[in-house]
């Protein structure tokens, strides 16, 4: 059966799974972090090329600080646990957003991670951090004029100043709890992404989960345009 290259999820339901059980939101963000942990397994278990997961987006900064801190406190405790075990599978971490606009800390820890597994071949993990559809392009668009290299720019140009410049573009876009929005997620490279959404809040997405999106993937005739 053909197995999607690339898939990249938008993690949406932490807060509500918390709510629900009476809980703070960070409780829904810890408990989302052991999803993180067990689908990042499965890709690389199933042969996925390229995993890219919505971590932080650039309008989570809109958050209350409280929660902010505490999301950058899982993320470093994600990659300290992790890193390890990453490492010896054979997983490179890539990191793409505005890194340099992230606390200092973070920014140390996310280096050390892409350059520990840098020379790994297997999975790409791909963490999308600080990052917007919308700022990519822009940023893109400003790197073409600051370069002043082109007077004209084709689609294949313009993809090399993206932050996935070396990806695939996403086969497969899962999101999580209910909600069909692309929230500013891989704008350019989702133009002729598969969606899949679940109802399923993201700390109760598991391994199952994930099969059931690849085999509905599986099942989709991906025409591009054609016939």
């Amino acid at each position: 059966m053909l197995i999607p290259k690339h898939i990249a999820i938008i993690m949406d339901g932490n807060g509500r799974w918390a709510k629900k059980r009476g809980l703070p939101r960070l409780y829904g963000h810890h408990a989302g972090m052991k999803s993180v942990r067990e689908v990042v397994r499965a890709a690389s278990d199933t042969g996925i090329r390229v995993l890219t997961l919505y971590a932080f987006s650039t309008e989570n900064w809109n958050r209350p600080k409280s929660e902010i801190k505490g999301l950058f406190n899982l993320l470093k405790l994600f990659i300290k646990k992790e890193l390890g075990s990453l490492h010896k599978n054979n997983v490179k971490v890539i990191i793409i957003g505005r890194i340099s606009e992230l606390p200092i800390n973070i920014v140390k820890l996310v280096k050390k991670a892409t350059e520990k597994t840098s020379k790994n071949t297997g999975m790409i993990l791909n963490i999308a951090l600080n990052y917007g559809g919308r700022q990519e392009i822009v940023d893109a668009v400003n790197e073409i004029i600051t370069e002043g290299i082109y007077k004209k720019v084709d689609e294949k140009i313009f993809e090399k100043y993206l932050y996935t410049t070396d990806l695939p573009f996403p086969d497969l876009i899962i999101r999580t709890s209910g909600e069909s929005r692309i929230s500013n997620f891989l704008l350019w490279q989702s133009a002729y992404s598969e969606f899949y959404t679940t109802k399923t809040l993201w700390p109760d997405f598991k391994k199952k989960n994930l099969m059931e999106a690849i085999s509905d993937y599986q099942k989709r005739n991906r025409r591009f345009g054609g016939l």
